[in-house]
């Protein structure tokens, strides 16, 4: 049975929210691969991935690696529609959560502030976002949640890069230092780990992999000793 990894890699090829080529990062690295989740861009491919994450905290949750939520909340911009849509899948699997965002900005008329959707005092909060690059709007809205009252209890990510900020500091990737930061565990669809194995087994892709794992080699993320 294909499980959501792989489900997930499949569709961001379709997408081609999964590149390979030569790309430029905001960090300046030179990368083999590139991860673009506005290219989930119609109703279909929303709605597979939407799945592709229920399946992924699901399997995180019976193995205990994530405690019980009770409300789903979007960072701006990218995490609103990958929250929404992961709230319509719960909510077609018989489960009708709570859904919640902020605004970059905010609002001074109308109904005011930083907030849209339900209230998040008193609620347990899995965070959705596409992907932890610095961490910094993940710390941004842990911060938002914590300032409204709520409780975080996760983070769910689309793609872990397993790619370490800064090899001459330390090896550990943005996800790791959220999580150890902030003592949250933090899921993933699929990760780079999961990348090299789909390559390995996809013969358009064999390729590919040689520069995956050399990339992996310079900047591949690893605990702390």
């Amino acid at each position: 049975m294909t499980d959501h990894r792989t489900r997930f890699l499949q569709l961001a090829l379709r997408a081609q929210a999964l590149r390979f080529g030569e790309f430029t990062l905001k960090s300046g690295r030179s990368s083999p691969y590139f991860f673009n989740a506005g290219r989930f861009d119609t109703g279909a491919a929303m709605v597979e991935l939407a799945g592709c994450y229920a399946d992924a905290i699901d399997a995180a949750r019976r193995a205990g690696g994530l405690a019980e939520f009770d409300l789903l909340f979007g960072p701006a911009y990218k995490g609103i529609p990958l929250a929404t849509a992961l709230a319509c899948e719960y909510a077609r699997r018989g489960r009708d959560l709570p859904l919640a965002f902020n605004r970059k900005e905010a609002k001074a008329h109308g109904e005011g502030g930083t907030l849209i959707g339900a209230p998040l005092a008193g609620r347990r909060v899995l965070v959705v976002d596409d992907v932890i690059t610095a961490g910094t709007a993940i710390r941004e809205a842990l911060g938002t949640i914590d300032a409204a009252g709520g409780i975080v209890a996760g983070i769910v990510i689309a793609l872990d890069r397993q790619e370490a900020v800064d090899p001459t500091q330390s090896r550990r990737s943005a996800a790791q230092t959220v999580a150890t930061e902030h003592g949250l565990p933090v899921v993933s669809v699929a990760s780079l780990d999961d990348l090299l194995a789909f390559a390995d087994g996809s013969p358009d892709l064999a390729a590919e992999r040689p520069r995956l794992l050399a990339y992996r080699s310079e900047y591949g993320s690893r605990a702390d000793p």
